[in-house]
């Protein structure tokens, strides 16, 4: 069994309060769960309006699984309009 933990750092635009940010990243958080069935939380800067720290993590038989879910995670933020993806980290357990 193998585990894929990632943290993702985003940029969200538009958002002038933590009530358009925090409908933006539900949005976000539910696409990501029902496309790539993906754990995903906001884990950090709650506080601020316009950044989101989200972790995800995934879990699979095979290392190449996991590394694809991942890749295809990374395309998918990168393609969002609500929001821009700054800085991406994961690793395999």
């Amino acid at each position: 069994m193998v585990v894929g933990v990632a943290t993702a750092r985003l940029f969200i635009r538009a958002s002038r309060s933590l009530k358009e940010k925090r409908r933006v990243l539900q949005s976000l958080k539910e696409r990501l769960r029902k496309r790539f069935n993906i754990s995903v939380a906001e884990v950090g800067a709650q506080d601020n309006h316009q950044v989101a720290e989200l972790g995800l993590a995934t879990v699979s038989w095979s290392r190449g699984t996991v590394e694809k879910t991942l890749e295809a995670v990374r395309c998918f933020l990168e393609r969002q309009p609500q929001a821009a993806l700054s800085a991406l980290q994961w690793e395999c357990l």
